[in-house]
């Protein structure tokens, strides 16, 4: 399916590795030039080269810390410098650390809002104003199923990233007359490093392995297994094309159906 992505420019947060790595992997193959940011810069430029080669794209990497506000305003000045336009941003940063309540600071609670909250205010500041002058925009947001239902240790984003679903919301109604589209992926269980990090916290608590956790998320889900990182991926893509124009202000979850809420 073409998804009209040519030549489009797409900036792609945390795209080093895991979903925000096949993310840009997706808008490449799609003919789509992509601008990548990452806090681990070696990591990142591996990224970028491999995209480069595989599909003959432009690429533009920067190391860059999502929650140094500054920098990243910095970041999304010169992919316009350097592309001239920006077309779709998926805002994307690794999640808080995995914790119970009574052992979280304050300093912690703080971190967790730059990074998953205010790093797409910082995000969406910085790319609409180019989106409002092509009259056409993506914004596609990540974040997970705990916008939806909590997940047990991981109350930090249980807490945070329901806030980015109102901010969705209220963006969608906003700069739907400028032809921008505002949506949120949240992905359920998915073949990360975060998740194995997960993982390895229920392990060490149930005093079982790894990998009876990972069986034990499996058998739950009705699909009877983990999401791939492509998966999310795709989801992302299309809604970053002409294909989901009539979407905005939603939440897409993307779980092989374990979350039963209707």
């Amino acid at each position: 399916m073409d998804l009209g992505l040519k030549n489009k420019v797409a900036i792609i947060a945390g795209s080093s590795e895991g979903i925000g790595r096949a993310a840009a992997e997706a808008f490449g193959a799609a003919g789509a030039n992509v601008a990548l940011c990452a806090r681990t810069e070696n990591k990142l430029n591996a990224a970028a080269e491999e995209i480069r080669k595989a599909h003959k794209v432009e690429v533009f990497a920067q190391a860059v810390d999502v929650t140094d506000f500054n920098g990243l305003e910095g970041f999304v000045s010169a992919v316009a410098k350097k592309f001239g336009r920006i077309d779709i941003c998926v805002a994307n940063a690794g999640g808080p650390p995995p914790k119970s309540f009574l052992s979280i600071t304050m300093d912690e609670w703080r971190k967790a809002v730059d990074l998953s909250f205010l790093s797409v205010v910082a995000f969406a500041r910085s790319v609409i104003p180019h989106m409002q002058r092509n009259r056409w925009g993506r914004l596609v947001t990540i974040t997970s199923t705990s916008v939806r239902q909590p997940i047990p240790d991981l109350i930090l984003s249980s807490a945070v990233r329901p806030a980015v679903v109102g901010l969705v919301k209220s963006l969608a109604i906003e700069f739907g007359k400028d032809g921008i589209t505002v949506n949120n992926v949240a992905p359920g269980y998915t073949a990360t490093e975060r998740l194995k990090e997960l993982a390895g916290v229920r392990a060490l608590a149930a005093g079982i392995s790894e990998q009876e956790i990972y069986e034990k998320w499996a058998a739950d889900i009705p699909i009877r297994r983990l999401a791939k990182p492509e998966e999310i991926a795709d989801t992302i893509a299309w809604l970053a094309s002409d294909r989901a124009a009539s979407i905005t202000g939603q939440t897409i979850i993307v779980d092989g159906g374990n979350y039963r809420g209707m």
